[in-house]
């Protein structure tokens, strides 16, 4: 996404830092609607409920389509990773390592947009690109927390002018580049993927861009847990197959959003590429260019034929893998 458009964001964001640009647009999307109850069923846990909305695709997927809306059961010993609308998620290990990917916790669609402020612990920043509905809150979050910064080393760079605290030594142990796998803990380790997009970083909105590396996705693999690969911003490519093969996926969090990055049917061929066992929809909806659905993604993996299941998140609500 272009910073130009994030006046969307300035207007509705309660806490946000000087990174965050603006946009002349001016118009907001329309907020949610209030998630309903969810039913209670012996495999349906209250804390994973779903998220129904305008857009849900439990009520538009045609029958025989691979739509889940959660998957239930207990939490203990599990991966939990929780949506905070657009591209932004905290992912939390079984050992306790907590993981922000793209924070902007202040988008609109965020069920809490003090988050960055509120969040008692963050270990790990990961950051997919420069441009701000991505960067988000990284700076002031990482200034409370400490936590250490992945993502493509130039954007490192950008970021530690911009008031990132790290220094050299700490900003080559963690950020890399393409193809590069970065081992976080003992339990959690980060390979760098492509992203077909583009990147640029702004530390206000009148200052000029920066260079801000490649766009990059991310592919997280967590001893005893799940293999997550969060896209970034993309359109689609089929090298991912490649990291598939080296890394089998088993939650793909994928842009659908359109205009700026794939769409519904770009995801569901990224997917017959990437193969996981579910495809979480992410970027969506967030601005009104943001065309993409969860019930045309879901169509689309049905009209492949893909062995994929669709898994749509509620902003907010921990989801356990």
């Amino acid at each position: 996404m272009l910073n130009r458009l994030l006046v969307l964001a300035a207007v509705v964001a309660s806490f946000a830092p000087a990174v965050l640009a603006q946009s002349p647009s001016g118009a907001l999307p329309t907020p949610p609607p209030a998630p309903a109850a969810a039913q209670s069923t012996s495999s349906l846990s209250p804390a994973a409920a779903p998220y129904v909305s305008n857009t849900s695709p439990a009520a538009a997927a045609a029958p025989g389509a691979s739509v889940q809306t959660s998957l239930g059961g207990p939490s203990a010993g599990k991966t939990l990773v929780t949506w905070y609308g657009h591209s932004a998620f905290v992912v939390t290990t079984p050992k306790g390592t907590v993981i922000a990917i793209d924070p902007w916790f202040s988008n609109p669609w965020s069920p809490d947009k003090l988050a960055a402020a509120m969040l008692p612990k963050v270990d790990f920043i990961l950051v997919s690109h420069g441009h701000a509905d991505h960067v988000g809150e990284a700076v002031a979050l990482a200034q409370r927390t400490r936590a250490k910064f992945v993502g493509p080393f130039e954007l490192a760079e950008a970021l530690m002018g911009a008031g990132y605290p790290m220094d050299r030594q700490g900003m080559m142990a963690t950020a890399g580049n393409i193809g590069g796998t970065i081992p976080l803990t003992d339990e959690v380790a980060v390979s760098i993927v492509q992203a077909v997009h583009s990147s640029g970083f702004k530390r206000t909105e009148v200052s000029p861009t920066e260079y801000a590396g490649n766009p990059v996705g991310f592919v997280i693999r967590i001893r005893g847990g799940p293999t997550l690969y969060h896209t970034g911003d993309t359109g689609p490519f089929s090298d991912i197959q490649n990291y598939a093969r080296m890394y089998p996926i088993d939650v793909m969090l994928a842009c659908i959003g359109d205009h700026f990055t794939m769409g519904p049917n770009g995801a569901a061929l990224m997917a017959s590429w990437a193969r996981p066992k579910y495809i979480v929809p992410m970027h969506y909806g967030t601005f009104p260019v943001l065309t993409g659905t969860p019930e045309a993604l879901s169509q689309a993996l049905k009209t492949m034929k893909s062995p994929t299941t669709m898994l749509q998140l509620r902003p907010g609500v921990p989801q356990a893998f």
